[in-house]
């Protein structure tokens, strides 16, 4: 794997869809975002939403990675991962739209395999076709890495179950239809030596008892996750995703294909931050009316922010590529969320700083991409969490 900023692949069918992927991100999709004023701070709207969804997937891209039997073009992981580099990487807003990940295809996760007919035709078919989206409701307050303190609690109710609790950072919650719900189940996990069981429920998010509210604002300033609030829900027993008890393996059941997965993208942003920063240098006089570029200081620091890069980039696609040939790769996961995270942070870090006063500015996209990348050393597993994973499996294995 070579260094660069608008990467080639060798294999042709990778090539072809990520030159007709650039294209619609660079075309029709910049242009539907200027038309609309769609910037990455505006609320938007489902309206905003369901034309890119509907116009994704009659281009192929919405749900692609998924098997040909349900409509997708069954991707390889490392096929997907360049597509999901090339959304990061090309500063469109509703990138997250194009393969489905806000509350697409994507974002159901591997749960199609634990569903029954019904909730295929109900749910899980209309998501894939972008006339249904959902959203995934795991996080609680008290409960994030600790999931042993989740507190949301479903009752078995005659022919269905109650369900109570409230959670937080239900990433598309705003747009949803329905939510994939983990709850504990009641009168599990209640004393020290009592193990808790957790069922997943698909929860139709106007159901009785069932509410829908804003959820906190993340630091990137996006408006795009949800408080999903149940109070007594009662949700039917054929809503109840797999068995009853097996709810968290259903949760986590692709935690870590899901850990490397979501390193493409932050790579994707990454190289546009360092893109954008060597075009700035370039083109920023400084006093004797030379380049910023030209100053040693600033070559030795776009030197070490493409290295950085280049070797984030190369350890997740090797990873990718073990995974892809059927061997394990939970270590390497770990490892690739960590190092992705901890070096696209110090790599915006200097991007900031090569900017200046501009990137300390907000609507200058340097500044949202700083806040955003941040963001990544804490979702989806701190970068304390990845450690502790990476300690634990080289003492089990080595």
């Amino acid at each position: 794997m070579t260094f660069s900023l608008r990467p080639t692949y060798d294999d042709p069918r990778t090539a072809e869809l990520v030159d007709r992927l650039r294209g619609y991100l660079d075309g029709e999709l910049a242009d539907y975002e200027r038309e609309r004023g769609i910037t990455p701070m505006g609320r938007l709207t489902r309206a905003d939403l369901e034309p890119v969804w509907r116009r994704s997937r009659d281009l192929g891209f919405y749900g692609i990675h998924l098997p040909e039997e349900y409509g997708g073009q069954n991707l390889t992981y490392t096929q997907l991962a360049a597509l999901k580099e090339e959304l990061g990487a090309s500063g469109r807003v509703l990138s997250h739209c194009v393969l489905g990940d806000m509350g697409g295809p994507l974002r159901a996760g591997d749960i199609l395999k634990y569903a029954t007919r019904h909730q295929l035709d109900t749910y899980l078919l209309p998501l894939i076709r972008g006339e249904r989206a959902c959203c995934f409701s795991l996080t609680e307050t008290d409960a994030g890495s600790d999931v042993r303190s989740m507190r949301t609690v479903a009752t078995r109710d005659g022919e269905g179950y109650r369900l109570s609790g409230h959670k937080v950072f239900s990433s598309a919650g705003p747009f949803a239809d329905f939510a994939i719900v983990v709850a504990r189940m009641a009168g599990t996990g209640e004393l020290p030596d009592d193990k808790p069981r957790f069922s997943a429920f698909l929860v139709d998010l106007d159901s009785p008892g069932c509410r829908v509210e804003d959820g906190a604002t993340p630091m990137s300033g996006e408006h795009i996750e949800s408080d999903i609030i149940l109070d007594d829900c009662w949700v039917p027993a054929a809503n109840l995703l797999g068995e009853e008890g097996k709810g968290m393996r259903i949760a986590l059941g692709r935690v870590t294909t899901n850990r490397l997965l979501h390193c493409p993208s932050v790579l994707g942003a990454t190289r546009r931050a360092l893109d954008l920063t060597l075009n700035r240098a370039r083109t920023r006089m400084v006093a004797g009316g030379q380049p910023l570029l030209m100053l040693q200081a600033i070559q030795h620091r776009v030197a070490d922010m493409a290295t950085g890069l280049y070797a984030a980039r190369s350890m997740t696609y090797a990873a990718l590529a073990a995974l892809d040939e059927g061997r394990e790769v939970h270590t390497e996961a770990f490892m690739c969320k960590l190092f992705v995270a901890e070096s696209a942070f110090r790599i915006l870090d200097e991007a900031v700083q090569i900017h200046g006063k501009e990137g300390l500015t907000q609507g200058n996209e340097i500044e949202f991409l700083f806040r955003k990348i941040r963001m990544f050393r804490v979702l989806t597993g701190t970068s304390e969490i990845q450690r502790n994973g990476i300690a634990k499996l080289l003492a089990l294995h080595h």
